[in-house]
């Protein structure tokens, strides 16, 4: 019967582990498909990433905006009080109080190879950020699994010790029984006691890790964390179906960081042609439409100036025509140097401080030639060229890489794979020497020091059964990390 529940204790982390029972459906699961999605929806980091998106386009919107005319509008008023002004020390008689305002809108057009370039510039490094994004949110669902499979493996962790506590505990009781029959002896009932207490402290440790891996991966989440959620979603362990080659062209076609670096290489070539147009010429058309207007807060100022104009206007007439009969010729007429009340009243009128009167229409055109700027364009495109460059090398870098670490994650799973198939024909056979010690120590064959040396090979066997097991799946984790995608 010993046996029988040894080998069930053996049994209970590998039905655990592999996950061939049925999915919770409690309301307080969580399986790794909504922890990604979860974490994609929240995660701090990567919403950070995903804004610079939102700037790329803003960046596209401004490249093709510069391809249509800008205009501008104005509009001014001002009013000045009467009184004297000073010029330069000169005194300047006084005038009334007055008003003046205008308006002007203006359209001006840019043409140049460089606006061209621009959009396509702009394009490709939006297209880059977005590669970014996918990429970053591979890198995320990479970190949120390996987190998941971590929680995992210390809840497994900590209900093996569960069961070790049960099997330190079996054995107080028959050392306790052996005693009293008086087959057994004090130190053997300690020595099992000591072994009840360290078993319990190793799963209170292992419980408390396993609270801590659950915090970490809903931080990984970005959420709040749900410590009565239940980590749902089942793992198993087989033999890899794909081979190494068939995962390196995998990866050469849909690794998203690689992918991103194409698309940083694509913006700095574009980015050298761009550089380029700074030795082109420019061509800039503007016209516009203007109107000023001008007036005085008193319409009797204009009275006054136009009666003062008639009177002067008659005296110079009198003196050039006194001129005139001295010299023998013939006189002239000459106004009476005063004005109808009809007169003032239209001279009042012509006062209009808010009507604006156009101004003519104009049309220019300016054509820029570069000839020399201390070689600030040379610096710009070499500037260019080598972050083009180191692109380039960037992409060759991480081809080169992406072959290691696939090649590397095959080979780690390949191993992981025969690792587990050893440790549990290793957890078996300790299982059953363990067994026997019992067995054998219940009808006086072996001593209780062979019994503890049974269970400690015991503990140790199923602890890395267990622990081979998900570093199995974390082998299997960072393979679809380094390929880029999910293989399962």
């Amino acid at each position: 019967m010993r046996s029988l529940r040894l080998v069930a204790l053996l049994a209970i982390p590998a039905q655990m582990v592999l996950g061939q029972q049925t999915p919770s459906t409690q309301a307080g699961s969580l399986t790794l498909d909504e922890a990604i999605a979860t974490a994609q929806r929240n995660n701090p980091g990567f919403l950070q990433i995903k804004n610079n998106v939102r700037n790329a386009d803003a960046q596209v919107r401004t490249a093709f905006g510069a391809l249509l005319p800008s205009a501008s509008g104005n509009f001014r008023t001002n009013y000045q009080q009467g009184g004297t002004q000073y010029v330069q020390g000169v005194a300047l008689p006084g005038q009334s109080d007055s008003y003046n305002g205008g308006y002007s809108v203006g359209i001006n057009y840019n043409i140049n190879a460089a606006l061209a370039y621009g959009s396509r510039y702009a394009k490709a490094n939006r297209t880059a950020s977005e590669a970014d994004v996918t990429n970053q949110a591979e890198v995320l669902r990479a970190l949120v699994t390996n987190q998941y499979i971590v929680a995992l493996q210390v809840e497994a962790q900590a209900a093996l010790q569960d069961s070790l506590l049960q099997t330190a505990q079996g054995q107080l009781d028959l050392a306790n029984a052996k005693m009293k029959v008086g087959a057994g002896t004090i130190l053997e009932v300690r020595t099992a006691e000591v072994a009840v207490g360290q078993s319990q402290v190793n799963s209170l440790t292992q419980h408390n890790q396993a609270q801590i891996e659950k915090l970490k991966l809903f931080q990984q989440m970005g959420v709040p964390a749900d410590m009565s959620a239940k980590l749902t979603t089942p793992f198993t362990v087989s033999q890899p179906t794909f081979t190494l080659d068939s995962l390196l062209g995998l990866a050469q076609r849909v690794n998203p960081d690689l992918a991103a670096k194409k698309s940083r290489d694509a913006a700095a070539q574009t980015n050298v042609k761009l550089q380029k147009t700074q030795y082109l010429p420019s061509l800039q058309l503007s016209t516009g439409y203007a109107a000023q207007s001008f007036g005085y807060a008193n319409s009797d100022i204009l009275a006054s100036s136009a009666v003062a104009q008639a009177a002067a206007s008659r005296r110079n007439c009198l003196t050039t025509d006194s001129l005139r009969v001295g010299a023998g010729l013939s006189s002239v007429p000459c106004g009476p140097g005063t004005l109808t009340a009809q007169e003032l009243d239209a001279v009042r009128a012509s006062n209009k401080p808010f009507s604006f009167q156009k101004a003519p229409y104009s049309l220019s055109a300016f054509v820029s030639i570069p000839i020399f700027n201390n070689f600030t364009r040379e610096a710009n495109l070499e500037q260019a060229k080598v972050t083009r460059d180191n692109a380039l090398n960037d992409l060759r870098a991480r081809s080169l890489q992406l072959t290691t670490d696939v090649t590397q994650g095959y080979l780690n799973l390949v191993t992981a794979a025969k690792t587990v198939e050893l440790q549990t024909m290793i957890a078996g056979k300790a299982t059953e020497e363990l067994a026997f010690a019992e067995e054998s120590y219940k009808v006086g064959a072996k001593t209780f020091l062979d019994v503890t040396t049974a269970r400690g090979t015991y503990e140790q066997a199923l602890i890395a059964r267990v622990n081979s097991i998900y570093e199995y799946h974390k082998a299997f984790a960072a393979l679809e990390n380094a390929v880029g995608r999910p293989l399962r």
